[in-house]
């Protein structure tokens, strides 16, 4: 991995009882041990390189390790298959299996879109090792794809709409051939500049572009890992989830993360998100409904039967009730960036994270002071 890793990360493969798992951390950090740690969990189509710039500025603020995981059929992780009839829980056992191998007492969960999902899972079931949350361009808690309304209300019973059919088969199939370059607007380099980040917000150089490429190639393709399979649906668009993959992780008929609102534990929570996200979002540019709305996907029933799922409406709808029930949580939104805050804005992004981690120490000298306009 040393051609991907930046200057002062270290990847360090870890076996737990569950599978092995590959941990990248600042070099001169033991990731055992006991204490706190901020745990970051990527999202999908991506791995732990997606994080190393955090990981470094942490590393010179003070306050808790960092440390960030690859998950299974990402990365340097294992590729076990992906059980999707239990929503996310085969990654977020093995986050569990991982803290309870390094010996940590508590966490810090940072984790991005689908990754957001693994943190509030673990969340619900562990939640009293759970120091705090970040959820950085959340998937909603009800999935994707295939609920209606601030409640989540399943368009189906199946689920139409949600799961491993709803995937690009060209972007597919550009992932298992590792196409590297951005000849096709389907292909991974072209996705990442056309959705990752909002246009013209990836401040990197070449040679980091080529890291999360390399990242988003390391997604195991197929049944039991992206997409996952399928089924087909009497109702529109035709398709519902099966029980293998990535995808169906996150259908509604086996995921919903709204329970947080009950927990007996509530640690802060900090939302971080861009108002230029067109992959989370009211109007989701990979939601197969906003996508049937204008002609894209045909014999769209309209928007009384199949409307947009509003993804962040949802998420905020749960984390209201959330602070109603005596939690807390702070929405930072960055103007301008897409669905990656942590790439296109990583300074704006590890100040939120440090005024939420309460970290004493000043910021790094490459950070500015505040996250900007469009806090809230």
């Amino acid at each position: 991995m040393s051609d991907v890793l930046l200057p002062g990360v270290t990847a360090t493969r870890v076996p737990t009882p569950r599978l092995t798992q590959s941990v990248l951390h600042p070099d001169g950090v033991e990731p055992a041990g006991p204490g706190e740690a901020v745990l970051f969990v990527h999202g999908n189509v991506s791995s732990a390189l997606f994080w190393q710039q955090p990981l470094l500025a942490l590393a010179g603020a003070g306050g808790p390790r960092p440390l960030a995981v690859d998950l299974r059929g990402y990365g340097d992780t294992d590729p076990l298959p992906v059980d999707a009839r239990r929503g996310v829980r085969d990654w977020a056992d093995d986050v569990a299996a991982l803290v309870d191998t390094l010996g940590l007492q508590r966490v810090h969960l940072v984790g991005w879109s689908m990754g957001a999902a693994v943190v509030l899972q673990h969340l619900l079931d562990a939640p009293a090792r759970v120091a705090s949350v970040v959820l950085v361009a959340p998937v909603s808690p009800y999935g994707f794809g295939g609920t209606a309304g601030p409640e989540g209300r399943r368009l189906a019973a199946d689920g139409a709409g949600s799961g491993g059919g709803a995937a690009n088969p060209e972007f597919v199939a550009a992932l298992t051939a590792g196409d590297t370059t951005a000849d096709a607007p389907t292909s991974p380099r072209s996705i990442l500049r056309a959705f990752y980040v909002a246009p013209d917000s990836l401040p990197l150089g070449p040679q980091l572009e080529d890291v999360f490429v390399a990242a988003m190639l390391s997604t195991r393709t197929g049944e039991d890992h992206y997409p996952g399979d399928a089924t087909t649906s009497d109702t529109w668009p035709g398709v519902a989830p099966g029980e293998r993959g990535v995808l169906n992780t996150m259908a509604p008929t086996v995921l919903d993360l709204s329970g947080i609102v009950d927990s007996p534990a509530k640690p802060p929570v900090l939302w971080i998100r861009g108002d230029a996200d067109t992959i989370v979002s009211d109007a989701s540019a990979f939601d197969l409904a906003l996508l049937g709305s204008v002609g894209a996907v045909p014999g769209w029933p309209g928007a009384e039967v199949a409307p947009p799922q509003p993804m962040v409406t949802q998420t905020r709808a749960v984390l209201d009730r959330y602070a109603a029930a005596g939690g807390a949580y702070r929405e930072v939104v960055l103007p301008g960036v897409g669905h990656s805050p942590h790439v296109e804005r990583p300074r704006e992004f590890v100040v939120a994270l440090l005024e939420h981690l309460a970290v004493p120490a000043a910021p790094p000298s490459n950070t500015p002071e505040t996250p900007g306009p469009g806090t809230r």
